[in-house]
């Protein structure tokens, strides 16, 4: 069997192994084998092939590696302004209809429609933060229950 073949078949388990590690190893030596299976390929020497490897393995883990690996932990984006709201309880001051309303979000008054026109929210209710449009949050009642519905 020829070099570069065995080369590939390097390569081919190498990456069936990576999708069961997840570390990104094994998919820069699959990288690799596959450079020396191509050097192979174009039948160049088998030492200049273990030298594309090695040099390819070094590349990646050296250089690549670091990169993703910075990408993948890096902490998620921080939230601020009314993207922050997103998600939060809200207290209904006032009924909230599709007229409008008052609520409490993070301790400051807002003006608030329900997401659901149809719905009516009661004053002194929770609801949760779906959206916020402009100066107005759009809230959905936490309850389960019939409450606030026409």
């Amino acid at each position: 069997m020829e070099s570069w073949v065995v080369w590939l078949v390097v390569a081919a388990l190498l990456g069936i192994a990576e999708i069961f590690t997840l570390t990104f190893v094994l998919g820069l030596l699959a990288a690799a084998a596959l450079a020396a299976g191509l050097a192979g390929a174009l039948g160049l020497p088998f030492a200049a092939q273990v030298a594309v490897f090695a040099i390819g393995s070094v590349a990646g883990l050296a250089v690549v590696r670091p990169i993703a690996h910075r990408h993948i932990t890096r902490p998620p984006p921080l939230r601020s302004g009314t993207a922050a709201l997103v998600g939060r309880e809200a207290l209904t001051l006032t009924e909230v209809n599709r007229r409008g309303g008052r609520a409490l979000i993070g301790g400051e008054e807002w003006t608030a429609r329900p997401y659901d026109p149809d719905l009516v929210i009661p004053a002194d209710a929770v609801a949760d933060v779906l959206a916020i449009e402009g100066a107005t949050a759009l809230l959905y009642p936490v309850s389960s229950s019939n409450e606030g519905q026409p």
